[in-house]
């Protein structure tokens, strides 16, 4: 997943191909726009990463965090094989969803304060 994000107004687009010229990109705000990595270390590593329970076949997909207005998880995706699922969350909501089952992909959760972070099933 190749997610970009303008630093000034919070706009954020999934790119499918981005432009391959030099000094060019996709632009917001006058400006070009960033790349979201993925987290991977951090203190509150654990109320970020989603986790998962595997059932038959859909897996739960569950994320330990507050779900406040201020701070919370926008939404969960599941990418694989050619397959991709995002559910957008809001606050108040439980930050846990239902998605089938495919061996091998990766769980994406984005936080709001936080940015984005994945797990492979």
């Amino acid at each position: 997943m190749i997610l970009k994000k303008c630093d000034k107004c919070g706009a954020m687009v999934k790119v499918l191909k981005d432009c391959e010229c030099s000094g060019c990109g996709i632009q917001c705000c006058e400006g070009s726009m960033n790349l979201v990595q993925s987290n991977s270390i951090e203190a509150s590593f654990e109320k970020h990463v989603p986790t998962y329970e595997r059932m038959d076949d859909k897996v739960k997909v569950v994320v330990n965090h507050v779900m406040d207005d201020d701070h919370y998880i926008e939404w969960i995706c599941l990418e694989g094989n050619d397959t991709e699922i995002t559910v957008k969350l809001k606050p108040g909501q439980k930050a846990e969803v239902m998605f089938p089952y495919i061996n091998s992909a990766t769980l994406y959760a984005y936080c709001n304060k936080h940015g984005l972070w994945e797990n492979k099933i």
